[in-house]
């Protein structure tokens, strides 16, 4: 018998670069705009739903790159979307959505629905330049959650200066790539030797 694996490609979006669609402006609809701007802040976003929260409304007085836009969901709200993220409890209105986004050939997000996904949003750890994202494949974002926060916890604060002295490190080597990348392997090997 086949174990069943995670077959989910990792990936990081230059989402600031891109256009984002969020369906939904309760408390779901918060909960994706919040993880989006707490990681890429500057990213354009346009929310559309029949209802917007006062909390949202409140939370993007700070960032000019949202535009909230307060009436039912039409498949038209895709055009010039490059992701999509449907964040409302309700199943009719998520599939809607969903459909609307596929046959526009855009990647989307159904919250909570995961057969409806082209794409999940992990839990992440983040210190400094160092962000690592976790996926349960869609099975249990609860188990990401406690993952997160052990990782949160057990990686130091410092990381941030180390990669920063990395990065110095390896601008000032000199050879090949290959011999760069053998000098990098014995700076860094007593980060994973056993003590």
């Amino acid at each position: 018998m086949m174990q069943d694996t995670n077959r989910l490609f990792p990936v990081f979006l230059k989402l600031e670069k891109l256009s984002l669609l969020i369906v939904g402006g309760g408390y779901v609809g918060m909960e994706k705009l919040s993880a989006v701007l707490k990681n890429a802040p500057d990213t354009n976003i346009r929310i559309v739903a029949t209802v917007i929260s006062d909390e949202i409304k409140d939370l993007v007085k700070e960032y000019p790159s949202v535009t909230l836009i307060e009436k039912p969901f039409e498949s038209d709200d895709i055009d010039g979307a490059d992701v999509v993220i449907a964040a409302v409890n309700d199943i009719a209105v998520s599939s809607s959505v969903v459909k609307a986004a596929n046959e526009k050939k855009v990647l989307v997000n159904a919250a909570d629905k995961p057969d409806l996904c082209d794409f999940y949003l992990g839990s992440v750890v983040q210190k400094g330049n160092l962000k690592v994202a976790i996926s349960t494949n869609g099975k249990s974002p609860t188990v990401a959650k406690r993952l997160k926060e052990v990782l949160n916890d057990c990686l130091p604060d410092e990381l941030d200066e180390l990669l920063q002295n990395m990065q110095i490190i390896r601008n000032s080597l000199k050879g090949d790539f290959q011999d760069k990348v053998n000098q990098l392997n014995d700076l860094t090997k007593s980060l994973v030797e056993k003590k």
